[in-house]
């Protein structure tokens, strides 16, 4: 993977675990060489993440809503910063940029760009690994719902698998280097029966 966009909160959160896997996850960016497409903002998980990858020499991209360009919230050491017009439009420069996705804690909008991402796979529009780095278990809730789903009839249970989680940031990069997106045909078969 050359460049992988980051889904992460613009709040840093009340626990410093989450700042710390910021960082980590930075560092492993910088040291293999993985370019940051990120929402462009210089506060909370987002800012912590860029800066730690600024700092290493490392490459960031960020992509910003024109409504969010204010000057407190654009982080201005990014050299490349692409201003767009909406959140949704957002989302499709982003996914033009990378190989993958990650989602670190965040809220509302975290949780929106990861459902996307995965929607865009199960449907095949895309055939990307996306991750969940389920740091201190914050995202247990929302794994036990998307059993839940599976359980229900609502989710496919080989579309569960499209989901990558791991708890630390080398064990989620192995297995996001290791993914296999799932055949084409095998999904249509599915889909006719």
């Amino acid at each position: 993977m050359k460049r992988v966009v980051v889904f992460c909160g613009s709040s840093i959160g009340f626990n410093p675990v989450y700042k710390k896997a910021a960082k980590s996850l930075g560092h492993y960016f910088a040291t293999h060489n993985i370019g940051l497409v990120y929402g462009g903002g210089k506060i909370g998980m987002m800012g912590v993440l860029a800066d730690t990858i600024l700092e290493n020499e490392g490459e960031v991209i960020g992509v910003i809503p024109k409504l969010l360009e204010k000057v407190e919230v654009i982080h201005a050491g990014v050299e490349e910063m692409i201003v767009c017009k909406n959140m949704s439009e957002r989302k499709v420069i982003m996914s033009k940029l990378v190989d993958g996705y990650i989602t670190l804690p965040g809220g509302f909008g975290t949780l929106d760009e990861l459902f996307e991402a995965l929607t865009l796979n199960q449907l095949h529009i895309e055939q990307k690994p996306v991750g969940l780095l389920n740091i201190n278990g914050f995202f247990d809730a929302i794994l036990m719902q998307i059993d839940k789903m599976v359980e229900e009839g609502y989710v496919r249970s080989e579309n569960r698998k499209l989901l990558i989680v791991a708890n630390t940031v080398d064990d989620l990069m192995i297995k996001m280097q290791q993914y296999v997106a799932p055949e084409l045909g095998h999904v249509i078969q599915k889909v006719v029966k």
